[in-house]
């Protein structure tokens, strides 16, 4: 099935989540078979935690790890999305007002093949890849994510950047018809973000465009959104309907509205601590019924992918460019 179909799958045909769980934990048990039978002479335990199988080299690459997976109910209703309000449960709203097709993105500035493209074309010959990746938020909490998407380097060489394209910039959709808190300025709207060029043709970085085999909800960023793994969640942008390649480092939301606290990298980075709080420690989000945040576990440098993308930073001093 093509991403165009994908993008347009009826809901009726759409795999549960908790299929989605068991059918994971079945292939994972399988290889266990057996163990079986002595299981089935013992008293019924409850289910294990959702574990996702990783070969060596998914290891070493980064695109995958062990680590139990955040449940759907939680990705999808806990969530930053000030174009739709400021509290954790008002992006849940967007579902209701958010219209993600027909979509197009706008991309320009320093390439050979600028124009406006729609969502499919712009996806268009590149294969669908799930990537379980943590998320680490800046205000302290984080997630395990299955997304569905496709490379951002795949997508951003079929507009040929020129030499002079040195940072990528990109813009989220500012309607205050369909996105209510556009009507406030808690942030300088539109939404904008950016990353070095090697940052985004990383093969880490990620142009999202579904979560647990689904296209995404509109709460996390449909039809179209950013997803890198190594820095803050906010850098992650949702929504987009720009990318442009620039020869300066763009400005970016966050940076604007408060310099001191979010810088233009953003990596996360565990000893160097926001303003208002220590970065050292990161409250997982549980994933069970009785609690919403697990145990404090430590924060790791690049968010765990320090194997993968540290070189890129070699010799930047990363508490001034934090």
């Amino acid at each position: 099935m093509s991403l165009r179909d994908a993008l347009r799958i009826p809901a009726s045909r759409i795999t549960d989540e908790r299929v989605y769980l068991e059918r994971r934990r079945l292939l994972q048990t399988l290889a266990a078979a057996p163990a079986l039978a002595l299981a089935g002479c013992a008293e019924a335990e409850p289910p294990a935690p959702p574990k996702v199988t990783v070969t060596p080299e998914q290891a070493r690459s980064g695109f995958r790890t062990t680590e139990t997976l955040t449940r759907f109910e939680d990705v999808s209703s806990y969530n930053n999305f000030y174009e739709f309000g400021t509290g954790k449960a008002d992006p849940s709203n967007a579902r209701k007002t958010l219209k993600t097709s027909p979509w197009s993105v706008v991309v320009g500035g320093e390439c050979a093949k600028p124009g406006r493209i729609a969502l499919e074309d712009l996806v268009k010959g590149l294969t669908p890849e799930e990537r379980v990746y943590r998320l680490r938020c800046v205000e302290g909490w984080s997630m395990v994510i299955p997304w569905l998407g496709v490379p951002l380097g795949q997508v951003l060489k079929k507009f040929e950047p020129t030499s002079k394209a040195k940072y990528v910039a990109f813009t989220t959709l500012a309607d205050p018809v369909q996105m209510p808190g556009v009507r406030y300025r808690s942030i300088n709207w539109p939404y904008r973000e950016g990353l070095r060029i090697d940052e985004a043709m990383h093969p880490l970085t990620l142009l999202a465009t579904g979560l647990y085999g689904k296209p995404l909800p509109q709460q996390n960023g449909a039809p179209l959104r950013l997803v890198v793994p190594w820095k803050y969640g906010f850098k992650s942008i949702k929504s987009i309907v720009e990318i442009m390649f620039v020869e300066k480092m763009p400005e970016t939301a966050w940076h604007d509205l408060q310099p001191s606290e979010y810088g233009f990298f953003s990596n996360v980075n565990p000893n160097v601590d926001h303003p208002r709080w220590s970065q050292k420690t990161e409250r997982r989000i549980a994933g069970t019924q009785s609690k919403l945040f697990a145990e404090r576990i430590p924060t790791r440098m690049f968010n765990g992918y320090a194997d993968q993308v540290a070189s890129m930073y070699a010799g930047l001093d990363l508490k001034k460019w934090y």
